[in-house]
């Protein structure tokens, strides 16, 4: 999904690749074109559909061959003239030099019913990183909103990917999709492996603004004295340490850094920010950059408004050091800063401790934070009694 793959129909002589075929409707936004493929997008097509990146997320056959893009560009061009086929187009950009160049491939698809579609794209190497796909997939969903595209008003345009295609998801994302979640174990590995691959999976429909409809939030670094903020990266896995001796009910065990299933961790982080509900830090020494912990400032409820919440885990070997302290005033200072600055432009910061975790108290306590509300008897405890909760608050001087 979401890239261009050999028709599984075949062209006839009366329909050559070169011949552009009427029904092929162009699109323009003033900065990219949606055209008609033609044979002269052949080798760019090639160049594609064997670059790592369209190999690590796509089904295209492998190897991929020039007959192959043949087949694809003449298989495209004759799925014009069916009434219930898709309806693809090429990517034309404009390169630096003002030269305009072929830039991938964008479809829409029908799903078994008239009134629903779904978008399949890949961009060419040279064009990623441009808003190009962005750009396309607004004038596809516009396109499908404008047109009885198979003879019905289209209602709803849906958009699915492999779960970590961040490329594919920032399109969809940019022109204003919403995300619905993940489906597991819904797609064929492309590597060929035989566990099935998770999917994203989102849609828009008529009226919606075709622009991002939340935040996507990023761990913009921050230097402090003794710690550094910065983005967690897949290898900080092997500096996670095992907390064997923190009482379970002082953290969610769905939330505690676990080194055997941090890669998982990782990608829900990651989805987080990308649906403006958390900003999530790896706390790094400035000297050595191995992770320590993290930081976190989140939402329950949806994307990040003017009220969030303050979490923070580390691990043992980095406590008793000041650590924890100094990366919550720095997470803090960020939620707080207007946007203007940079921040979050935050009006109040809570936060939720059990009322014995005195080291998490202190780290709240230093960063400014007063306790507003105690719940009792909610925490289970291993001796089998009941904890209470402190709920805290910060707000702006």
């Amino acid at each position: 999904m979401n890239a261009i793959s050999p028709s599984p129909t075949h062209p006839t002589d009366e329909s050559p690749a070169d011949a552009v075929d009427p029904a092929v409707a162009p699109l323009s936004d003033g900065v990219i074109t949606l055209r008609a493929h033609s044979l002269d997008d052949a080798d760019a097509i090639v160049e594609q559909s064997t670059d790592p990146e369209s190999l690590r997320w796509t089904t295209v056959p492998r190897p991929y061959t020039r007959e192959d893009a043949v087949s694809f560009i003449e298989g495209n061009l004759q799925a014009w003239g069916s009434a219930d086929a898709k309806r693809t187009w090429a990517i034309e950009w404009t390169d630096d030099d003002g030269t305009p160049r072929y830039g991938g491939t964008i479809d829409l698809r029908p799903t078994g019913a008239a009134s629903a579609g779904e978008l399949g794209f890949g961009l060419h190497p040279d064009a990623r990183g441009r808003g190009v796909m962005s750009r396309a997939v607004r004038l596809v969903v516009a396109y499908a909103f404008a047109t009885p595209v198979w003879g019905a008003p289209v209602t709803r345009v849906h958009w699915r990917a492999v779960a970590g295609n961040w490329g594919s998801r920032r399109a969809a994302w940019a022109a204003g999709f919403t995300f619905h979640g993940t489906i597991p174990g819904s797609h064929p590995d492309p590597d060929g492996g035989l566990e099935a691959l998770d999917t994203w999976t989102g849609s828009i429909t008529p009226g919606e603004p075709l622009r991002p409809q939340a935040p996507w939030l990023v761990a913009t670094p921050i230097a402090g004295e003794h710690v550094r903020l910065r983005p967690w990266r897949l290898e900080d896995g092997d500096a996670v340490e095992p907390r064997d001796d923190d009482p379970e009910h002082w953290m969610p065990s769905r939330s505690i850094l676990r080194r055997e299933t941090f890669a998982t961790w990782l990608r829900n982080r990651e989805e987080r920010m990308a649906e403006g509900t958390a900003i999530d830090w790896c706390v790094a020494h400035p000297d050595t950059d191995r992770a320590l912990g993290g930081v976190t400032v989140f939402s329950r409820s949806g994307p990040i408004g003017d009220v969030a919440e303050l979490g923070y885990q580390f691990f043992p070997s980095a406590r008793g050091r000041g650590a924890a302290k100094e990366a919550a005033r720095l997470a803090v200072a960020h939620a707080l800063a207007s946007t203007n600055e940079g921040g979050l432009g935050l009006r109040r910061l809570v936060a939720e401790t059990a009322a014995d975790n005195e080291a998490s108290n202190a780290v709240l306590r230093a960063a400014g934070f007063v306790v507003f509300g105690r719940e009792h008897a909610v925490d289970r405890i291993a001796s089998g009694g009941w904890g209470d909760g402190l709920h805290w608050e910060l707000l702006p001087d």
